[in-house]
């Protein structure tokens, strides 16, 4: 198995049953295609195409280059006994589902209840990035989040709540355009406690 496809949070993942293409091999594929599609990859405006589709993936999946225990690894203990709900709302992302390969936007809201300090607000961001920089579903994402801030801020709860629209729904087949799908995932006291998980709703506006 690829270890691209294992659901891994806390380390780069590399693919390690089969070689990494080049970037020749990629560019190549992307001609493919486009000639698949029906067009012509030798005509003007696509003879580039193929390196800039190459780019454009190293981008959209770098996640698979970074570190979710990296991201994490600075707390501050110095909080002045503050030991209450930290959310950050609203973090806009972007991904891709893995089955077919078409993007996936929405936002992602992310609450703790700090046991040992807390981590930099924007790091929260920079984790969603980590994980929805990859091939996905939006089940898998949810949870990969969530799980990477259990092991590595060990909080007494956290709760993890995304919303997205998919252009696999929207683009193509039953094409659902501004339908939206929410997954969320509690533990520790929001999964214990139903007055946390109300709070939670009630600080993102979904209560």
């Amino acid at each position: 198995m690829d270890a691209r496809t294992k659901p891994i949070g806390a380390t780069p993942v590399t693919a390690t049953a089969l070689p990494r293409p080049t970037r020749e091999e990629a560019e190549a594929a992307v001609r493919t295609l486009i000639a698949w599609a029906g067009d012509d990859p030798t005509r003007e405006g696509l003879l580039e195409t193929p390196a800039r589709v190459a780019k454009a993936y190293g981008e959209f999946y770098s996640g698979y280059e970074q570190d979710a225990g990296v991201v994490l690894s600075k707390t501050f203990k110095e909080v002045g006994g503050y030991d209450d709900i930290v959310l950050v709302r609203d973090i806009p992302f972007n991904s891709h589902c893995e089955h077919h390969m078409v993007p996936f936007v929405g936002k992602a809201h992310i609450a703790y209840l700090p046991h040992d300090g807390v981590v930099g607000l924007s790091k929260l961001a920079r984790l969603v990035e980590v994980f929805a920089r990859r091939l996905q579903t939006q089940e898998n994402l949810t949870a990969q989040i969530i799980d990477a801030i259990n092991e590595h801020l060990g909080p007494r709860g956290a709760a993890v709540m995304l919303e997205a629209e998919h252009m696999c729904m929207s683009m193509r087949g039953v094409r659902a355009h501004g339908a939206a799908t929410i997954t969320h995932r509690f533990t520790g006291v929001f999964a214990e406690d139903r007055v946390e998980q109300d709070r939670f709703f009630g600080l993102i506006g979904k209560r």
